[in-house]
């Protein structure tokens, strides 16, 4: 059996993120993954683009990540606005900017989960344990046996669930959680559009379908339509010309033609928030513990900020030369966590199912809502820091 401070179940991007911080820093630290690290290092393309904060931004720059990516692949977003069914109103937010800064920037998700894949290479106390999964848990009272598929045990002093929202390794350890399966699917395609987007993000309400669009660079746009599964797969099977022609019908020409330059991809729509993210030696970060509606686009950034949360707590054990496992450090790891993801994940799904309900009453709230937030300026600026996450 081989001794491990930590071990890391999942190398998707909070994982690696998660890793990244810890080592180096005098910790035997296990990153345990189904792929091979082949398929890590050249993550496929998969279509969704990540909407990144300032907050983010900032924590990537410190890991040495944000350098990694290429620049011609990161896009400016500008401003961003709310449109509501056919109504010609929009919320926006362009006028909240300060100095000249963008909300945000938005990058390739395969980009980000390379960048964070080069970032654990030849660190110091890092052991990537790729192509295995974890088929056991025991727990013990310095922390976890984690027996794999192919017989061999790791001991942890502390486990990190990172699994995505379906997560086994939050199974094994007993935590449960609530999930809200919305019974739509989102489809994202790559779009060349004919006009410009001024670089302006937008989010569409309509009736029985919502649509957002993120800008990119070069005149092209990722298109995301939600809409139920059966609906999803008459997009996919479309030729090229017809899937352009159906999404320019859906954005109403409002950008003039639009063509597919990447093959779309299609995801289901679950809410998931677990019952806790702590246990005994245990926790739980990214998608394990809070997988968002992307109707806000915080999942990653949320996901990050619990990844270097959690590890901040252990490097300032680490630096007492207290118990990196404590209780008390992995409750008040749960209590930031919960503060920060509760009110965002409600407010979230409350958006999603007003905004996707076409009942009467529903429509005349949606347009009422819109208004009221554009007349009220403290509103959108707290709306407009909390979307940029903006530090100091």
């Amino acid at each position: 059996m081989r001794g491990m401070d930590v071990v890391v179940v999942g190398a998707g991007p909070a994982g690696l993120c998660f890793a990244r911080a810890l080592a180096g820093r005098g910790l035997q630290v296990g990153l345990v993954e189904a792929q091979p690290r082949q398929a890590l290092a050249a993550a496929a393309f998969d279509g969704r683009e990540i909407a990144l904060t300032h907050a983010s931004r900032q924590t990537l720059e410190q890991l040495g990540l944000w350098q990694q990516l290429p620049a011609s692949e990161i896009a400016e977003l500008r401003d961003a606005k709310v449109l509501n069914g056919g109504s010609p109103f929009a919320l926006t937010f362009a006028s909240e900017r300060t100095a000249d800064q963008p909300l945000g920037w938005l990058v390739p998700n395969h980009l980000i989960r390379r960048a964070a894949w080069q970032g654990v290479q030849d660190q110091a106390g890092l052991h990537l344990f790729d192509g295995r999964k974890l088929q056991s848990l025991r727990a013990d009272a310095q922390g976890h046996v984690v027996t794999l598929d192919d017989g061999s045990q790791l001991h942890a002093r502390l486990l990190v669930a990172a699994d995505s929202r379906f997560s086994a390794t939050r199974r094994l350890l007993g935590i449960g959680a609530q999930m809200r399966d919305f019974g739509k699917s989102m489809l994202v395609c790559r779009m060349q559009v004919e006009r410009d987007h001024r670089h302006t993000a937008w989010e569409w309400f309509g009736y029985g379908r919502t649509l957002a669009l993120l800008p990119l660079n070069e005149g092209q746009a990722s298109a995301v339509v939600t809409l139920p599964p059966r609906q999803i797969e008459q997009l996919l099977a479309m030729d090229e010309v017809a899937f352009g022609q159906a999404i320019t019908g859906f954005f109403e020409h409002r950008l003039g033609q639009m063509q597919p330059v990447a093959t779309p991809q299609a995801y289901p729509l679950v809410g998931v928030y677990a019952h806790r993210f702590v246990g005994s030696r245990c926790a739980l970060i990214g998608d394990a513990a809070v997988g968002m509606h992307p109707v806000t686009a915080h999942g990653f950034n949320l996901g990050l900020a619990s990844a270097q949360r959690l590890a901040q707590g252990i490097l300032d054990q680490q630096r007492r030369a207290a118990d990196i496992g404590a209780e008390g450090m992995l409750a008040r790891y749960e209590r930031g966590h919960r503060l920060a993801s509760r009110p965002l994940y409600e407010a979230t799904n409350a958006i999603a199912s007003l905004y996707t309900d076409d009942r009467a009453p529903a429509r005349l709230l949606r347009a009422a809502g819109l208004r009221l937030a554009q007349g009220v300026a403290p509103f959108r600026k707290v709306i407009a820091s909390h979307l940029t996450q903006r530090v100091a």
